[in-house]
């Protein structure tokens, strides 16, 4: 049986390099497309990704969701239910840090399945390497121009990264020609609240952090102009948790 790196070598539209347990497209640059603030700076650097799951993630998630947003475990609970993923599917984990979500996803489809984790971070994914396991593979590639050829995966899983991405809606466009017919999308990324002084406040923190700070149900549209039905929407503090079916 082909390895997962091999399989997933077959669902792209160029050919990439091989090395240090993932697919590589970006080569020698740092990172795909340009720079967008601080906190994506932070994604790019050696520390972070030693303690990204266990401390920084968990932490910047509960500041942003506030008490009653879901843990991360929660996260990922609500995240693999609402892509309904059954064994034997291909489910694409975009900007996968070190891979708490892709692992869970390859757990999920099993040995029939593929979890594919991309990012653009060496660092991240050098780490999420040492604790894959053989139900996934990783890609190093641009985020919001997705590599992989049209219709290939059953669903994209986006956490806590589209509002950092210089073209967000571009990428909305890439997850829909990824997607087979029927596929879904899960998103967590910023939501604005509508009450005037927090617009604002949360609205100057995303300019100095560099993130974009979605309106409430602004994703959910983009999602349907795209062709998405069943759509659902969570709000927690600063975020929304976003899913749709491609019909």
């Amino acid at each position: 049986m082909a390895t997962a790196l091999e399989r997933l070598e077959k669902l792209l539209a160029e050919p990439a390099e091989t090395g240090d347990g993932f697919l590589d497209l970006l080569g020698a640059a740092s990172q795909a497309g340009p720079p967008t603030g601080l906190t994506q700076r932070l994604m790019r650097t050696t520390l972070l990704p030693q303690v990204y799951e266990r401390y920084w993630r968990p932490a910047l998630g509960r500041a942003l969701k506030g008490p009653f947003g879901p843990s991360m475990a929660g996260e990922v609970r609500l995240a693999t239910d609402l892509l309904h993923l059954e064994p034997g599917d291909t489910v694409l984990d975009v900007a996968c840090g070190t891979g708490r979500f892709t692992r869970a996803f390859g757990a999920a489809v099993g040995p029939d399945g593929l979890a594919i984790g991309l990012d653009g971070a060496r660092s991240m994914l050098t780490k999420a390497v040492a604790e894959s396991s053989s139900d996934v593979a990783y890609l190093r590639a641009d985020a919001v121009h997705l590599p992989l050829e049209e219709s290939t995966v059953d669903g994209v899983c986006c956490f806590a990264a589209l509002h950092m991405f210089a073209e967000p809606e571009t990428a909305l466009d890439s997850f829909a020609r990824v997607l087979k017919p029927g596929g879904r999308v899960v998103l967590l990324t910023s939501a604005r609240r509508g009450w005037q002084p927090a617009r604002v406040a949360e609205s100057v923190g995303g300019i100095l952090s560099g993130q974009r700070m979605f309106d409430r149900g602004e994703v959910a549209a983009s999602l349907r102009a795209r062709g998405f039905s069943d759509i659902t929407e969570r709000y927690a503090g600063v975020t929304q948790i976003v899913a749709g079916r491609l019909t």
